[in-house]
């Protein structure tokens, strides 16, 4: 897809909504699409096998950040898992009534949203 391709934010798009841009660490530039796929009581573990078996994935902290500024209103103000570790036993949750992140042991039954990340082409 390419960036002048992009819908506005909250438009469809590819199975979800449309809901703002991140970039991977590796510098490839992506249209975040919010799945239509909320759920809690999830371990880490089951979040990150129940994304995938969307075809998505869970937002990273920075796209979990993004999400709480763009569309808040459209999520449960509860601890919500992102796809990154803090170490083997713990990993980050964002809560999408504050904002806040930290970081809780994996077997917290905490919920999860899921994303398809899209690569952009110029």
């Amino acid at each position: 897809m390419k960036f002048k391709d992009l819908p506005a934010l909250g438009a469809d798009l590819e199975g979800g909504t449309f809901e703002g841009l991140t970039t991977r660490k590796d510098g490839t530039h992506c249209a975040v699409i919010l799945l239509q796929y909320q759920v809690e009581g999830l371990t880490w573990t089951e979040a990150k096998a129940v994304a995938k078996n969307l075809g998505g994935e869970l937002p990273s902290r920075p796209v979990a950040a993004m999400l709480f500024a763009n569309v808040k209103d459209k999520l449960k103000p509860r601890w919500h898992w992102t796809g990154d570790e803090h170490n083997a036993s713990f990993a980050w949750l964002c809560g999408f009534g504050f904002g806040g992140q930290n970081f809780y042991h994996k077997s917290f039954e905490g919920s999860a949203v899921a994303v398809l990340l899209i690569p952009l082409e110029e």
